[in-house]
């Protein structure tokens, strides 16, 4: 565990911090559905890695309170980006499903963001490159846990 008190630990994480909310800032205005908030993008990007879910497990996994993702659920459902379907189990769930309109969407908005990333890695030279891929995995680990 790293000791973020004092010393290289705690100017590397807040280095890390710093660095990753301003690249996140950048990509989000990489966006291809303006009309789409960043929350409503994140709800359809979860439903693409992870299937189809329940409001209340799109809740618990985007860390937003239930009557919340309802509110999200139903703009979502009004611009034709997902459904409600029944839940094979218990009949007073719904599932969210997305709509081939939302992974479109999708598609283009993470080709939009990669080609931004990829325009971006240009400036870099190999030996900074190679440290950026061998970090990719450990930094999505971090945004999992």
């Amino acid at each position: 565990m790293p000791d973020l008190s004092h010393g290289d630990d705690a100017a590397a994480v807040n280095s890390l911090r710093s660095a990753v909310m301003r690249l996140s800032r950048r990509l989000k205005h990489q966006r291809v559905d303006e009309s789409l908030s960043p929350t409503e993008m994140s709800v359809l990007g979860t439903l693409s890695r992870c299937g189809s879910a329940t409001p209340g497990e799109l809740a618990r996994k985007e860390h937003v309170q239930p009557p919340s993702m309802t509110r999200i659920v139903a703009l979502l459902e009004a611009k034709g980006l997902v459904r409600l379907e029944p839940h094979p189990e218990d009949r007073r769930q719904k599932v969210v499903t997305q709509t081939e309109q939302a992974e479109a969407m999708l598609e283009e908005s993470r080709r939009k963001r990669n080609a931004f990333l990829a325009n971006l890695a240009d400036g870099l030279d190999e030996d900074e490159w190679a440290k950026l891929r061998a970090a990719a995995p450990v930094l999505e680990k971090l945004a999992h846990l």
